[in-house]
């Protein structure tokens, strides 16, 4: 078993002692309260920026609620992160990772443009990933009344964010959706057919165990079988040849490290270029607890310094 960081004993002797409640044993709409009570709590205020836009794409008869972020050193024609955040397709919303988009469009002198996907079990798949498809297709298109670069779009996301994320890419390589240049996946859930014996190391006590991802993925897929579609599960894609290049981070006590490490190895076999980030002391959903973990700032500088690069001319 991997060491802890100290940073991490600390989380997890306060969820201890505050007697936080696992997702899985509460319904979905108690666990989005608890999610965004823990956020707002483990997270310091957001980056001021000088333009932050919540707005609605529409596209192809869906419309989804969307916030644009701007940088103050942002170029008048500017990148752009389509970002989708995580927690679990059921978890989650544009409040919960603020700070995260906050804080990389700062990084990264352009644009964020974070997407309010349906959830589930209201919103089973592939409700989220139409969502994200309409939202890039928007984004494109109103690019240049937006000060956007439509050549420079990238997509990013967290655990189930990171996996949307995965699958536009592989969409944009197939013409299903504009290609992009980059992907930043941030521990992110790579293969929905996993059985639970399959996940890595044991992550019990710590944020997301296999428990919870059953419980995330039972609400996500409205079957078993549906795990096996590429679209819910972009390790199980034929080929990631022609995918953008890509940062893929994981965590040590996390029970998806080893699809997210499968998934980089796969990139680097099928000829993608590929950053990998392995952080083995620490655990899955760090980026929206930058008040306890002082690790986030160095990861998400480390990851903006990655994209601006695939910006750069």
């Amino acid at each position: 078993m991997p060491a802890l960081h100290p940073d991490l004993i600390n989380l997890l002797q306060l969820m201890r002692q505050n007697n936080s409640p696992t997702y899985e044993s509460l319904p979905p709409a108690e666990a989005r309260k608890a999610h965004a009570a823990r956020a707002k709590a483990l997270q310091t205020p957001g980056d001021p920026l000088p333009s932050v836009q919540d707005l609605r794409a529409a596209h192809g008869g869906t419309e989804v609620p969307v916030r644009l972020y701007r940088a103050e050193d942002a170029p008048e024609h500017s990148p752009c992160l389509l970002f989708m955040h995580g927690g679990g397709w059921v978890l989650g919303s544009l409040e919960t990772h603020d700070w995260v988009c906050r804080r990389l469009a700062r990084e990264l002198g352009a644009c964020v443009l974070a997407v309010d996907y349906r959830l589930a079990p209201e919103h089973p798949y592939p409700a989220a990933v139409e969502d994200c498809v309409a939202a890039l297709h928007w984004l494109v298109a109103e690019a240049p009344s937006l000060g956007i670069d439509p050549a420079r779009i990238a997509l990013g996301g967290d655990s189930a964010g990171g996996n949307l994320a995965a699958v536009l890419a592989l969409m944009g390589r197939d013409g299903a959706v504009p290609p992009t240049v980059f992907q930043l996946l941030f521990y992110p859930a790579m293969d929905l057919a996993l059985r639970a014996e399959s996940y890595g190391p044991p992550t019990e006590g710590m944020v997301l165990t296999p428990a919870t991802m059953r419980y995330f993925i039972g609400h996500y897929l409205p079957s078993a079988g549906a795990g096996l579609d590429w679209q819910a599960s972009p390790l199980r894609a034929a080929s990631l040849h022609g995918t953008p290049p890509a940062l893929v981070m994981t965590c040590g006590h996390d029970p998806l490290r080893e699809e997210g490490l499968r998934y980089a190895e796969r990139l680097e076999q099928d000829g993608v270029r590929v950053t990998r980030l392995d952080l083995n002391d620490q655990t899955h959903a760090i980026l929206t607890m930058d008040k306890v973990s002082s690790t986030v700032p160095a990861v998400l500088s480390f990851a903006a310094g990655c994209l601006r690069q695939a910006w750069a001319p």
